[in-house]
């Protein structure tokens, strides 16, 4: 697999697991400096309609910590091409339990412009933050 100099992912990283950490160290292997977006948390109760259990600033404080992460920014926004115009990545990693999905397909069509590659990686079954708040629930 081709190697990228600067790769970009993102998310919640709400409740920090094993899916997450995999993701992460996938992508390190496939780029020189991963940058790693988290979602705030006004942005995540804009989108996903509900509050995180660890606040942006640890859930910040956790991923820049981790050893594959070279950098770590806190973002306000799920759109990968203002996010490409201000961090110029040439790559972004996504799980690929979202090849497919709409949203994903324009955004691989709208980074293309730029040459940014869109690159799906192994998602882990069975572990997901909403998978832990259910068990938790019990």
């Amino acid at each position: 697999m081709k190697k990228y100099r600067i790769g970009y992912t993102q998310g919640v990283y709400d409740m920090f697991h094993i899916g997450h950490l995999n993701l992460i160290n996938k992508a390190k292997e496939l780029c020189d400096h991963l940058l790693v977006g988290v979602n705030s948390d006004e942005l995540v109760r804009t989108y996903k309609h509900k509050e995180t259990v660890i606040k942006e600033h640890d859930r910040s404080e956790i991923v820049r910590n981790i050893k594959a992460v070279d950098e770590c920014v806190l973002v306000d926004t799920l759109d990968k091409v203002e996010l490409y115009k201000k961090y110029e990545f040439d790559v972004v990693f996504i799980g690929d339990d979202w090849y497919g999905h709409p949203r994903w397909m324009q955004t691989k069509d709208e980074l293309a412009k730029y040459g940014v590659d869109v690159v799906f990686l192994p998602h882990t079954d069975g572990i997901s933050s909403t998978i832990l708040r259910e068990q938790i629930k019990k």
